[in-house]
């Protein structure tokens, strides 16, 4: 188990636990929700409201094992998306690091905010000197900062980032997406073909795999099945990706089951692509994601 625990006095509500593959999971439990995130990564795993079905999905095949990524929950993409020529791993090495907690703090109104800190690795020093914080305020709603300061005096650090979110839904074939009519995206199962998204709501009957670029607007998930509506309201990002594996991507997948296509999908908030980041010396950025669910109408 990590030391943090001694660090500092945890609030009530907030305990660090042995989780699955004996990896440290900080557990959080507020009046409206709960919520757990593992250090490895730094990863949410897990956030429910009270008496509602969980918002967040993660695979019952995935690993929790060091240097492996979990698949589910939030990873967190840092500093490339998806395969990056001439660096290892995709989608980044944050997502493979034991992050640090620095502290954990309840308000008067009872919500739990976390921060944690990416520690120094070899594989950042391929970048200018930069810190990346990362931090969960756990409420009615489920609140989350990617935030990148750029250390280097004269360098620019220039990065991709997402907050790569999976939703539970309760079957994909009655899900739609909706607030990316007129968007441009780069169709990754058509060699990444340029298009642009016409209709109002996206379905879903094959794999699914869309950046959707220059696009700063609220997306809702509409889930028929669970009856909820679900808002991505996101700030400082203008890339939006919405991913479903479907059938013979989810059973190439080792990490993930056959079937579980059908009880999840991906809208990820991030600055990808064309809209990645460039940071000047000493300057921070902060991507900001808020996560609410609502019953549908």
């Amino acid at each position: 188990m990590s030391n943090t625990a001694h660090q500092y006095k945890l609030p009530d509500g907030v305990s660090i636990l042995d989780g699955r593959g004996g990896l440290s999971v900080v557990s959080v439990k507020t009046p409206w929700s709960s919520a757990e995130v593992y250090l490895h990564g730094a990863h949410v795993t897990h956030f429910q409201k009270n008496g509602e079905p969980p918002l967040i999905f993660v695979s019952q095949c995935s690993r929790f094992a060091e240097g492996q990524p979990i698949r589910g929950g939030v990873p967190i993409i840092f500093p490339w998306f998806g395969a990056c020529e001439g660096r290892k791993g995709q989608h980044g090495f944050a997502r493979n690091a034991d992050w640090k907690l620095n502290a954990a703090t309840k308000d008067e109104q009872g919500r739990v905010k976390l921060e944690f800190q990416l520690p120094d690795c070899s594989e950042a020093e391929a970048f200018p000197k930069f810190t990346l914080k990362f931090f969960v305020t756990v409420g009615e709603i489920l609140e989350m900062e990617l935030q990148t300061t750029n250390l280097s005096a004269s360098d620019n650090l220039e990065f991709e980032d997402c907050l790569h979110t999976y939703f539970t839904v309760g079957d994909i074939a009655a899900v739609s997406v909706h607030g990316l009519k007129g968007a441009s995206y780069l169709d990754k199962t058509d060699n990444f073909a340029k298009k642009v998204e016409n209709d109002d709501a996206i379905h879903f009957n094959s794999e699914t795999d869309r950046p959707y670029l220059n696009t700063t607007a609220t997306v809702e998930i509409r889930d028929a099945n669970l009856g909820r509506r679900i808002l991505v309201e996101k700030e400082n990002s203008a890339s939006t990706i919405v991913w479903n594996p479907w059938i013979a991507k989810a059973q190439q997948l080792s990490d993930f089951g056959d079937e579980e296509y059908k009880q999840m999908v991906c809208v990820e908030s991030g600055n990808v692509a064309v809209n990645k980041l460039v940071l000047p010396p000493g300057k921070c950025s902060s991507l900001r994601v808020r996560l609410k669910s609502k019953k549908s109408a």
